[in-house]
């Protein structure tokens, strides 16, 4: 079993959402959830824009009941910005906060906050060592192997959060200067783990795209869980896929085409109610195509999709869809 702290019960081999901006937010995790992530996180949080009282970032800190466990992802590169964020992340009360040591973009890195803290481990401590003083929360840590090629730094990093109080590392296979680009390298991980003075779960992250891989990765390098990303912008049945793959070998079939109107739907009201109308089915245009991949002649229905203003119109276009598909199928 794997555990965060002493209340976090997260199974014997648990599935986290990565936190993605502008992408975990509760209406596409409450997707995920349903699918089978174990654990979410939401957006990272502007620690200065917290105390500022900044809209957007507070907005961020909403959670539900039905997410737990769930944890929220400050960022920033001030102790006592740090401090004072976690203080008020801790008055909303999710299960616990994590903090970003690994956002590679830049408006992030120029402040001196995510992937930027990867070339001083000693502010990395302090700034940590700051947010685990003012929660009582349990409080974990996603990074990256280190800023470059020459300064992969991960051992040190996950030896010294340990031992000031971190209570589960989640690691991204990359540095900084790859961004996204190249392959994961996964054996640096598999070393923090390996490590006997490692006691805290270690969780991989980085090109998890099937449960083909998924298996293969826990198998190869050890690692208490996996974090997925990307691969489940459109697709949240990879996390069922991957916990059927894992326990009995066999492949699921492909989410049915009402599966993935079911998504859209679920997501679309989601976005409604959690943004306003307006806002919400604006901010879900970018979903359709991930949803709808790989559909025959769907060109002309993704142009409808992101081009109307109404639910209910959208409703009706989700069934010109199922209805098309649906003849398709009939007459093969």
């Amino acid at each position: 079993m794997v555990r965060i702290g002493d209340k976090i019960e997260l199974g014997e081999f648990p599935l986290l959402l990565a936190p993605m901006e502008d992408v975990s937010d509760p209406p596409f995790r409450a997707v995920c959830k349903q699918h089978g992530a174990d654990l979410m996180f939401t957006e990272f949080i502007s620690s200065e824009g917290l105390i500022r009282d900044a809209i957007k970032s507070r907005q961020k800190l909403d959670i539900f009941e039905e997410e737990r466990p769930i944890g929220i992802q400050i960022f920033g590169g001030d102790e006592e910005a740090m401090a004072m964020a976690a203080g008020i992340v801790d008055t909303t009360n999710p299960d616990l906060v994590d903090i970003n040591f690994g956002c590679p973009v830049k408006k992030v890195v120029c402040k001196g906050a995510g992937a930027a803290v990867l070339k001083d481990i000693d502010l990395m401590v302090r700034l940590t060592k700051a947010v685990i003083k003012s929660t009582g929360l349990p409080v974990t840590v996603k990074t990256r192997l280190g800023w470059d090629e020459s300064s992969k730094n991960i051992e040190e990093v996950a030896m010294r959060l340990q031992d000031i109080g971190v209570q589960a590392l989640s690691i991204h296979g990359r540095t900084r200067v790859q961004m996204y680009k190249g392959e994961a390298d996964w054996t640096l991980i598999a070393k923090v783990k390996e490590n006997s003075r490692i006691q805290i779960p270690i969780f991989g992250n980085g090109d998890i795209d099937s449960p083909q891989k998924a298996l293969e990765y826990k198998n190869r390098y050890g690692v208490d869980g996996i974090m997925i990303g990307r691969a489940a912008i459109g697709y949240p049945w990879i996390f069922r896929e991957i916990k059927h793959y894992v326990a009995t070998g066999e492949i699921l079939p492909p989410p049915t085409l009402e599966e993935r109107l079911d998504a859209c739907r679920t997501h679309l009201h989601g976005s409604v109610q959690w943004k306003g109308e307006k806002l919400g089915l604006l901010e879900m245009r970018r979903h359709y195509a991930n949803y709808l991949k790989g559909l025959p002649n769907i060109k002309e229905f993704r142009t409808r999709l992101v081009t109307v203003l109404e639910v209910q119109e959208l409703e009706k276009i989700f069934e010109d869809i199922r209805m098309y598909y649906e003849g398709i199928a009939l007459s093969a």
